[in-house]
């Protein structure tokens, strides 16, 4: 005697049979390219895949400052703290961690495969919400009225 409907004995026989399959994860891939290959390119055959602003700003070159921070990348293990929140993030700096500078503190931000492309300063918010409560001590009539909803 089975309990539940249908379609559960019908997944419980797929389960018993085998067929039902793991769920994989999905490999990183960047307009076609793995991981490994976006590291193995050079600068010149990673610009045409870039978006055009990240592009155009990697045609000019990288700024001194930029170009000490990939330097220092290289060279360092750990957290690097970084005041360059217009580096653009490429991939040969996935997996790195980056203690980026928001204005008031730093940021601990862990480079991804999925931020391949854009800047730094998009993961370090410079803003914050200020989260409202209800009407406190010394509040006027009107606005201590709550409706009831």
């Amino acid at each position: 005697m089975t309990q539940g409907s249908p379609k559960s004995a019908r997944r419980r026989e797929r389960k018993r049979l085998g067929l039902a399959q793991v769920r994989r994860k999905k490999e990183f891939t960047y307009r076609g390219y793995t991981l490994e290959q976006l590291q193995g390119m050079s600068l010149d055959e990673l610009l045409p895949l870039l978006p055009s602003r990240v592009r155009r700003t990697l045609k000019r070159g990288l700024s001194e400052e930029n170009q000490k921070l990939l330097d220092r990348m290289r060279k360092t293990d750990g957290v690097l703290r970084t005041h360059r929140r217009d580096m653009v993030v490429l991939p040969q700096m996935v997996g790195r961690t980056l203690a980026l500078y928001n204005g008031k503190e730093y940021k601990n931000v862990e480079i991804k495969s999925e931020m391949i492309g854009h800047y730094l300063g998009e993961f370090a918010l410079t803003r914050t919400f200020g989260v409202h409560s209800g009407p406190g001590v010394g509040a006027t009539r009107s606005s201590k009225y709550m409706p009831l909803k």
